[in-house]
């Protein structure tokens, strides 16, 4: 048991020269496991390559709805099921809705958002055929992405990464059977809702993140962000909760557990709890 990194980009290429030492270091921090999503197909087989070489690393296929327009039609979902067969493979994504970045030349905002809104349905009947969770990104879009997801209740498990909303926005979802996560802006001097929201979210309900290499909490706020980091992150949600570290590392490992499945299990990370 140890501390979990639920949502880490080990493929982006700001860890190309130095990711064996970001590994390392996160493993000192405490760090037993480590889900890497993808941006898009090519970045799915490689964060695939890393976690066949790291016991500790599981991946995360799909497309994030920035990255739509890398695939056309619907051939590519037979790829999306083919890389999601693999063992490392405990969840579809990073996919979403994204309506804070403009689009790209050739789409129009209606048609930009309804093809993301497309590729994140067939991502969501990919997890219907496979059983696999679903890793779900929100930028400024959350009552057309929990409608999207809705229909799917029941049938596919999902979480909501990198929550910035309110208690009253996540309950539902929660009550639907999904989970949320919280990154290092929950350590930053104005997280907004995000404190409220760590204080109160019940056991089983949440995840911790880094979103690296972005969201840095503090103190390494303003530099690239990195898997380790996610002690800062627990440390500040156990205060916010007035639990231990401890307790919280228990409580987020089991979720993490019973969310990614059985294939989930702890590397060479353990945390040095008296360091809390």
């Amino acid at each position: 048991m140890g501390l979990v990194d639920s949502h880490t980009h080990l493929g982006n290429r700001r860890f190309a020269d130095d990711l064996e030492g970001v590994l390392v270091r996160a493993r000192a921090a405490g760090v037993a496991a480590m889900v890497a999503p993808a941006v898009d197909l090519v970045n799915a087989r490689e964060v695939l390559a890393i976690a066949e070489r790291e016991a500790d690393v599981f991946a995360a296929v799909g497309i994030h709805p920035c990255d739509v327009d890398t695939v056309t039609g619907e051939g590519w979902v037979e790829e999306l099921r083919e890389l999601a067969r693999h063992p490392k493979v405990v969840a579809l994504g990073e996919t979403g809705l994204d309506y804070f970045h403009a689009p790209p030349e050739g789409f129009t905002v209606e048609a930009w958002r309804a093809w993301q809104k497309r590729v994140l349905r067939l991502h969501l009947e990919v997890a219907v055929e496979t059983g696999l969770p679903v890793v779900l990104h929100n930028r400024e879009s959350w009552e057309d992405l929990v409608a999207e997801v809705a229909p799917f209740h029941g049938r596919v498990r999902a979480q909501f990464h990198c929550f910035t909303g309110t208690l009253e926005e996540a309950r539902p979802v929660l009550e639907a059977g999904h989970v949320i996560s919280f990154t290092g802006i929950v350590t930053f001097k104005n997280p907004g809702s995000m404190a409220e929201v760590a204080a109160s979210v019940p056991a089983g309900c949440y995840l911790l993140e880094t979103d690296a290499p972005y969201l840095a909490p503090m103190p390494h706020r303003g530099t690239r962000c990195e898997p380790g980091y996610v002690r800062e992150t627990a440390m500040k949600v156990a205060a916010l909760r007035g639990e231990t570290l401890e307790q919280v590392v228990a409580e987020t490992w089991g979720t993490a557990r019973g969310f990614f499945g059985g294939g989930f299990a702890a590397g060479g990370g353990r945390l040095k709890m008296e360091d809390g």
